[in-house]
């Protein structure tokens, strides 16, 4: 599933409120501008029963590039994790 096929799902979803795409489309921005916002201050946002987003630190390692089959070094990094809570596993 896509964003435009999510923001359709908002929209034929009768109990959000919510009757127009571009309303749906706001709606669904807000939640994902909160969602980077938490992650940016905070290192970790919560939604219970749904899961947990974790900033998560890489320490810097040792790769090979494919192509050439040479050592290089991988720099640290951080990335975003994402561990599905109780009710989102028994729902999948």
């Amino acid at each position: 599933m896509n964003k435009s096929e999510l923001v359709e799902t908002i929209v034929k979803n009768r109990e959000s409120g919510i009757t127009s795409k571009a309303a749906a489309e706001k709606a669904l921005d807000s939640v994902l501008n909160a969602i980077r916002t938490g992650l940016k201050k905070d290192k970790a946002v919560q939604l219970i029963g749904f899961g947990n987003f974790v900033v998560r630190n890489r320490k810097a390692r040792k790769g090979i590039n494919p192509k050439t089959r040479e050592q290089i070094q991988i720099k640290a990094s951080r990335s975003v994790g994402f561990k599905p809570g109780k009710a989102l596993k028994a729902w999948v």
